[in-house]
């Protein structure tokens, strides 16, 4: 079985940053607990970093959430230190919304019978880009962890769980 691992999102703006919670710090050692067994299993594992201009202000997106976050470049948009010796040559795609179809072509080209999503923040990009996949790949399997998930709120993290579980999406309590 050909499997996946994404990892959304796990960048300093949203775990310490402008942007942070307290629950999206609580989950980085889950998240690198489920990055290592991949790695040991020998699977894939890809990364998205949200990506913004410094014209973000002057976006849809910007000027409803007016929070000026992971601006390319900045130490708010790297990928949190705990993480970044895993992403040494692998794939980020970086996306200026909150799905990617890039990502979503890139699973659905590359034969992959399940993937699972983990990151920040499971109520706006995990939801997104897991929905994008469910979509653009009906027949595969599509799971998110909810340990190595974190929403804006606890609330709002719930729902998005309860969203994808409605959409055929495997929701773990690992």
């Amino acid at each position: 079985m050909k499997e996946l691992l994404v990892v959304v999102d796990i960048q300093n703006d949203f775990v310490t940053g402008s942007l942070g919670t307290k629950e999206a710090q609580e989950i980085v050692q889950n998240a690198r607990k489920k990055i290592e067994s991949y790695e040991q299993d020998n699977k894939e594992i890809v990364f998205t970093r949200d990506t913004h201009e410094e014209n973000y202000l002057m976006t849809q997106e910007g000027r409803n959430l007016p929070v000026k976050h992971c601006i390319r470049g900045t130490e708010g948009w790297e990928i949190i230190p705990e993480l970044q010796e895993y992403t040494k040559g692998r794939r980020i795609f970086d996306k200026p919304s909150f799905g990617s179809i890039d990502l979503a072509s890139y699973i659905r080209d590359g034969g992959y019978d399940r993937v699972e999503f983990i990151g920040l923040c499971t109520d706006i990009c995990v939801v997104s880009n897991a929905l994008l996949v469910k979509a653009y790949v009906p027949e595969i399997t599509v799971a998110a962890d909810a340990s190595c998930c974190a929403g804006v709120t606890p609330q709002s993290h719930d729902s998005a769980l309860c969203t994808m579980k409605m959409c055929q999406i495997e929701i773990n309590y690992k």
